[in-house]
């Protein structure tokens, strides 16, 4: 990369001056690098239309992307975990499950993570497909996995990282599974769960747009020769919304009763990719 007094100098079309090189002393290195600053507060920005959006940011979830900045993708979360964990024993299949809180909480906070299984957690609350393509290199590719499960889309509706559409979501999970094909990682691309409503955004309607996505996921899945592991009519109501009875919240989040019914049918559709 040119200096940017090179780059200066070129651009309004003058001789750049010979460059003195840098003394030692004055090159700041990792280790010596001064203490981050403290945060700034901005004042909270909207953010532009997106044609044929699915959500409108909030004034909550502007400010926690401001705060979050530093770290969009959380790739802190796992990192000390991925260090300590040792690569998979010859024989042994690997599994992440990928994906935001219904994967986080799974086993963690309700239901039980598949015991005796060399499987994995990677799942982060709140997060949107755009931050689960930014960290899956870390969280997937380096672990080494034999497949990888990825659970995504319902942020995404709800806008937490800003506005979106259907196309965007598609992209972001589409750009996913290429990066597990190139390193040889099977895919299993599990359904939206059904939701009618958000607590953390009630001006969204999130069922329909759910529905439209999970139907193109399975279109995707087919034509990849992608394990489709079809949630949705298993959870679904009659608005289209989680049956309430296997949502702690009511809403979006499965309780015991609701990571029963997913535990056979995420077992089975992995059995099915490790063939």
């Amino acid at each position: 990369m040119l200096p940017v007094a090179m780059c200066a100098a070129l651009a309004w079309g003058q001789a750049p001056k010979e460059q003195s090189p840098v003394p030692e002393q004055q090159v700041v290195k990792p280790a010596e690098a001064a203490a981050p600053a403290q945060p700034v507060t901005v004042p909270l920005q909207k953010m532009p239309p997106v044609p044929g959006q699915i959500s409108t940011p909030t004034e909550r979830t502007i400010a926690g992307l401001q705060a979050r900045v530093l770290d969009f993708a959380q790739l802190s979360r796992y990192r000390e975990d991925n260090d300590k964990l040792a690569p998979p024993a010859p024989g042994e299949k690997r599994v992440v499950f990928y994906g935001d809180s219904i994967t986080d909480g799974w086993g963690r906070r309700t239901g039980k993570f598949f015991p005796g299984k060399p499987w994995i957690n990677r799942g982060i609350s709140g997060q949107t497909t755009q931050q689960m393509l930014i960290r899956f290199q870390q969280d997937v590719v380096h672990l080494k996995p034999t497949a990888v499960v990825i659970l995504a889309g319902t942020n995404d509706v709800a806008g937490n990282t800003g506005p979106e559409n259907l196309q965007m979501i598609q992209d972001n999970i589409a750009s996913m599974v290429a990066i597990a094909k190139a390193n040889g990682i099977r895919v299993v691309l599990a359904s939206t769960l059904p939701a009618k409503k958000f607590l953390w955004n009630p001006d969204v309607q999130p069922a329909e747009t759910i529905k439209t996505l999970n139907q193109w996921m399975e279109q995707y899945c087919a034509k990849e020769k992608l394990v489709f592991l079809n949630y949705y009519p298993a959870l679904v109501d009659s608005e289209g919304g989680m049956k309430e009875e296997l949502a702690t919240d009511k809403t979006v989040h499965p309780n015991d009763a609701g990571y029963a019914i997913m535990e056979p049918l995420a077992a089975a559709a992995v059995e099915k990719a490790l063939k």
